[in-house]
Formats: C-alpha cells, structure tokens, sequence
C-alpha cells in the first residue's frame, strides 16, 4: 500500500469524525483547482512546489499523481520542484531529490 493510499484512507476516517470541515476544505478544493486565469494543471504544480517548501510528504503523495493524470510531465514537475528549491534552500532539495523521484519513479513518469 502506497503512502498515497495510507492518506486517502486516514482522510475518510477524519471526514467520518468531522465532515462538516472536511466538506468545507473539499469544497475549498474544488473551486481553487478549477481551471481559471491558470489551469487546474498549472495550480497542481504550484501545490507541488509548495508541499516541497513546506516538506508535506503527504501532499506531494496527493499533488503528484494528479498532476499527471491532467497530464503534467515528469520535467514539468521536476521544475515545479526547481521553483521550491529556489525559494527553501536546503530543505526543498532534500524533498526534491528523496521524495519527488522516489514518488515520480513509482508513477513511471
């Protein structure tokens, strides 16, 4: 079982115990990441490059797949991941380097 499918689970179990919240950020969601002035594929690239500068494994477990499937490359994220890097320093470049290509590697992306 990958970490992807641990979050997904653990998130069903927390909308259980409270759903209003978890309605309210799945609504949240849903309006941020339709396409707009940028691309709902555009702002998933954006969430990766943030979850890196924050270090949210979990996130990029979540942002990465769903970057692909609306067809993000693998060099559009590793960029992505470049942008993070800049602004985080150190910390974005052991994400970057562990995390991203263990994840990008598993999707065979």
């Amino acid at each position: 079982m990958s970490k992807m499918t641990d979050v997904d689970e653990k998130a069903k179990e927390l909308a259980a115990q409270i759903p209003e919240v978890m309605k309210a950020l799945m609504g949240l969601r849903s309006e941020v990441v339709k396409d707009g002035a940028l691309s709902a594929k555009t702002k998933e690239l954006m969430m990766i490059g943030i979850a890196v500068a924050i270090r949210c494994e979990y996130c990029l477990w979540k942002h990465i797949p769903e970057a692909a499937r609306m067809g993000a490359t693998r060099e559009e994220i590793l960029e992505a991941v470049s942008t993070a890097i800049m602004m985080s320093g150190g910390p974005g470049v052991a994400y970057g380097s562990m995390v991203v290509l263990q994840i990008l590697d598993e999707l065979d992306l």
